[in-house]
């Protein structure tokens, strides 16, 4: 499916660049072109850009995790 249809930009595309540290719909159309045209997915690949990161950050541990271990 795609994330941008104006740059032919699919969604698997957008997480790959996610994946390699996009953060912002700016840098995911550095990398890739998606959002750069009209800007009508900018709030799709917001969402796109959070998820990946949420899911990625594991849980904060809480004091004393490492000393244990």
């Amino acid at each position: 499916m795609f994330a941008c249809i104006c740059m032919g930009v699919s969604e698997e595309e957008v997480h790959e660049c996610a994946a390699s540290g996009a953060d912002t719909v700016e840098a995911v159309g550095d990398a890739c072109g998606a959002g750069t045209s009209c800007g009508n997915c900018h709030s799709r690949l917001r969402g796109m850009i959070e998820s990946h990161f949420e899911q990625s950050v594991p849980a904060q541990a809480g004091p004393g995790a490492l000393a244990s271990a």
